[in-house]
């Protein structure tokens, strides 16, 4: 019987070492922007997420071209939270295929650096009748934390975009991750210069603990026609 508590302390204590830590993570390690006209600069947003039991410290970010820059937008994350990491490649003066790193520093023992991949194709600027007309969705912000939130609570956020281009931006779809989100766009065509609206509701009812949504809006900018956008939420039950 001694044997059986010492097996199982043992076994509980390597699990709870499992989580205690932070630890980095992320779904999406690659992105391959495809073909921009040189000059032009590609975007995109991969999202680090921390899976562990302790805080998240992101100490430092860094690429592996000057050319291309990247931002996270928090630099310390609870358990559960998530955040983006902005990465910018600006082609000026660049030609061909292009395959840049991006490497992320934390405070995660087991994996302290992520090596992320951005790759893409540098062509000639192509001058054509459209080029003037190209429509381009900017987001002011693509993530909202909501922070702590009482259980079975309704709550929402607007997030507000532009169209930047000179073209008719048309939303042809917007889904969430999960059913307990709705999203809501004030029109699904924006001309150039105008902006809109995207309300977004999160339902915590039978919800606990972190929680990470995602809001894909699918539209005809040629240059990022999938934006993903980010709510967070903290969900505490009235007993704790």
């Amino acid at each position: 019987m001694i044997k059986f508590y010492l097996i199982l302390l043992c076994f509980s204590s390597f699990a709870c070492a499992q989580v205690v830590g932070p630890k980095a993570s992320s779904q999406q390690m690659e992105f391959d922007f495809g073909a921009v006209e040189q000059g032009q600069i590609a975007t995109h947003n991969f999202i680090l997420v921390n899976n562990g039991g302790a805080i998240l410290k992101i100490n430092d970010v860094h690429a592996s071209c000057g050319c291309t820059a990247a931002k996270p937008d928090k630099i310390e994350l609870a358990p559960g939270e998530s955040t983006n990491i902005k990465v910018e490649f600006n082609s000026t003066g660049r030609t061909g295929k292009q395959e840049k790193y991006i490497f992320v520093k934390t405070n995660d023992p087991d994996n302290p650096e992520l090596k992320f991949t951005f790759t893409g194709k540098v062509i000639e600027p192509q001058v054509t009748k459209t080029d003037s007309i190209k429509p381009q969705l900017y987001f002011f912000e693509t993530m909202h934390d909501f922070g702590t939130v009482k259980e079975g609570v309704i709550v929402d956020y607007t997030f507000k975009f532009k169209n930047n281009g000179k073209g008719v931006l048309e939303v042809n779809n917007v889904s969430t991750s999960c059913g307990c989100t709705i999203a809501s766009i004030s029109s699904k065509k924006i001309d150039p210069g105008k902006e809109g609206t995207l309300r977004v509701e999160l339902d915590t009812k039978n919800r606990e603990g972190k929680m990470n949504r995602n809001i894909t809006i699918q539209s005809n900018d040629p240059s990022e026609p999938n934006k993903l956008l980010i709510i967070v939420a903290d969900i505490k039950r009235d007993n704790q």
